[in-house]
């Protein structure tokens, strides 16, 4: 209705101005012909102001609308931004209940991993202090029956007990130091230090262990070619250690674990070898898992917690680095990480 209006009051006016313009032509003829009778017995006359009025009257229709299609299009113009910008305030929030909801769905899934992983970690310590707390258990009810009156029986069993202690004394130590770790409460003392000489410490710290197995241990790298690296020198003994009673733990006897360095520019690359069963290619991501053990026997019957690869994780994410490993199955696996060169 309001377009018929408009187009209606275009047509007015330019039927008005072609009026007005005709008149403007009568007036005209007639102070320049002098008689108006004259020029109304004229056929030309009346031809030519038909043609007048008519080529006026399109012309000047044509003139208003196109200028009223202008002022419209202004108009529209005008409520464009502000229906852009409902759309875009519609758009924004639409987009912001996506993000919302994509983030609750993570929360939720968060807390479902949270409590997957806090039934495994529960099972897992339930399970790893069940076991030498059972052994103790078991040695002395033996001793108390009477084994305590024989002399061979007793030291057996009261070394056995020793070692059932020192294990469970190891495993709270290595929880102890993983929760520290995950708070982030310990502290890294960057210093610089000889990496070859901390490494040939602790192969000579785990020397008897190794002979123990069968295993020998060697370093790959002159002893009297210091290599300085910055860290926290305590930590990466322990990672060291960790890394080497696991090499210990996993090879096959009458083998050798090689410690290897290997230099790449501003670092360095510590290397440590194995030549022992070897991890599948689906475990290889878990290994780092708190408990996680690829042969379950093995590991606790040479005492271990089943923390030690998860703390080397830990320590070596505190100093901004990784821990990789390769792995073939019945050849042995690698396990590398770097550290700064000074």
């Amino acid at each position: 209705m309001a377009s018929t209006f408009k187009v209606q009051n275009i047509f007015l006016y330019a039927l008005l101005s072609t009026f007005f313009l005709a008149l403007g032509f009568v007036l005209f003829s007639f102070i320049w012909f002098g008689n108006i009778n004259f020029i109304l017995q004229e056929k030309v006359f009346f031809c030519g102001l038909f043609l007048f009025l008519l080529i006026g009257l399109t012309a000047l229709y044509w003139f208003f609308l196109k200028n009223q299609r202008r002022r419209d299009f202004t108009e529209i113009s005008k409520n464009i931004p502000q229906f852009q910008s409902n759309t875009m305030d519609f758009e924004e929030l639409s987009q912001k209940i996506s993000t919302i909801t994509e983030d609750q769905s993570k929360e939720i899934d968060v807390l479902h991993e949270r409590e997957n992983y806090r039934r495994d970690f529960l099972g897992n310590i339930s399970h790893e202090l069940k076991t030498p707390l059972f052994s103790v258990q078991g040695y002395l009810l033996t001793l108390i029956e009477g084994g305590v009156e024989d002399e061979s029986i007793r030291d057996k069993y009261l070394n056995r007990i020793n070692k059932s202690v020192d294990r469970l004394i190891y495993l709270v130590k290595d929880l102890d130091m993983i929760a520290e770790l995950e708070r982030g409460r310990i502290n890294i003392e960057f210093t610089t230090f000889n990496l070859t000489a901390l490494v040939q410490d602790v192969i000579d710290l785990l020397e008897i262990k190794a002979e123990k197995n069968n295993i020998r241990l060697s370093l790959n790298y002159p002893i009297h070619q210091p290599i300085k690296v910055v860290g926290d020198i305590q930590k990466i003994q322990q990672v060291l250690i960790n890394l080497i009673v696991n090499a210990i733990n996993y090879s096959n006897p009458n083998t050798e674990v090689i410690i290897d360095f290997d230099d790449f520019d501003d670092k360095i690359q510590v290397s440590i070898k194995d030549q022992g069963v070897g991890i599948k290619q689906e475990d290889l991501d878990r290994v780092f898992e708190r408990f996680y053990r690829v042969d379950k026997s093995r590991n606790r019957n040479n005492g271990g917690s089943g923390l030690g690869l998860a703390i080397v994780k830990h320590i070596l994410e505190a100093h901004k680095q990784k821990i990789y490993v390769s792995s073939k199955v019945g050849k042995g696996s690698t396990f590398s990480f770097y550290l700064q060169k000074v």
